[in-house]
């Protein structure tokens, strides 16, 4: 029974982490037809927010039992940590714009060592050994995922600059939405994360758009964006992680780093260097290594 638990835990996260992988492609292919950042964001959280709204209204109806009942503080603290989700898609969209999409998700996943200093200022320690080991191996992969060593390459600090910020507005979110009304559903809990996530895309919407919104995106991308986007992986990584644990749960949510990087390719024909793969399994090999337990 254990086993089948663990199972479907790392399936439904496996799938989580694999939508979320899609969506730097699929984002670089609307911007390929003339869609801007503020279209691109809004129309995912502006259909994420509706669609999560139905599911809770649908859910309430359909469930007999008495749930638990959240308070307007809690409220408050998810609206306010959602408003991370909305800063990293944000930033993260704007990334995808400079550089390549293998290379922006690259810098979306130094949440690997963000999260281990996070961790030792809250916390007041010193990192375990592991994990310093843990941090060394991902900059390593970094330098070789992002082709930092080739004396031909042309950085374009404006996509490292948005993707590192992306990176750590992501690492904070990961650390509220584990810490706040837990006691709650996955999809209460992401219809009022979704919330704060919305206020700032649309802030950013009125800053940034110069032009008349296209509307058509809503058709065209935005629905495809608000499904695997905001509706569809939070509600499996929220039912996956108690079923395998956080240790496991990282590992197997590591998988949208490869997937990313394969719908790069084959979706945008991105050149993948071997170089870059071997960063990508260093990475990766950080994140199982930071999260299994060594015997003593």
């Amino acid at each position: 029974m254990v086993k089948n638990k663990t199972l479907k835990g790392v399936l439904l996260v496996g799938l989580g982490a694999s939508c979320y992988g899609m969506l730097a492609t699929f984002v670089k292919m609307a911007y390929q037809e003339g869609y801007t950042t503020a279209e691109v964001s809004g129309s995912q959280f502006i259909l994420g927010f509706i669609g999560l709204l139905i599911l809770n209204l649908f859910r309430k109806k359909s469930n007999r039992q008495e749930e638990v009942q959240i308070s307007k503080h809690h409220i408050r603290q998810l609206i306010l940590a959602g408003t991370s989700i909305g800063f990293t898609s944000v930033f993260y969209y704007l990334s995808v714009k400079y550089v390549a999409v293998s290379i922006a998700i690259v810098l979306l996943m130094q949440t690997v060592w963000m999260g281990v200093v996070l961790e030792m200022f809250l916390d007041k320690k010193r990192p375990s050994t592991q994990k310093i080991i843990a941090v060394i191996v991902t900059l390593t992969g970094t330098v070789l995922a992002t082709k930092l060593l080739h004396d031909s390459l042309i950085i374009e600090w404006k996509g490292f600059f948005w993707g590192l910020l992306a990176a750590a507005t992501y690492t904070a979110n990961m650390y509220s939405s584990n810490k706040i009304a837990t006691e709650i559903s996955s999809s209460q809990r992401s219809l009022y994360m979704i919330i704060g996530g919305a206020i700032v895309v649309i802030l950013f919407g009125f800053i940034t758009l110069n032009t008349a919104f296209q509307f058509s995106i809503f058709i065209k991308w935005g629905l495809f964006l608000s499904l695997f986007g905001t509706i569809i992986p939070p509600l499996l990584l929220n039912t996956g992680f108690p079923l395998t644990g956080i240790g496991l749960g990282s590992i197997v949510s590591a998988l949208e780093l490869p997937i990313s990087v394969m719908m790069a390719y084959f979706l945008l024909a991105e050149k993948v260097i071997l170089e870059q793969w071997l960063g990508i399994v260093l990475i990766i090999a950080a994140i199982v290594f930071m999260n299994i337990r060594l015997k003593k």
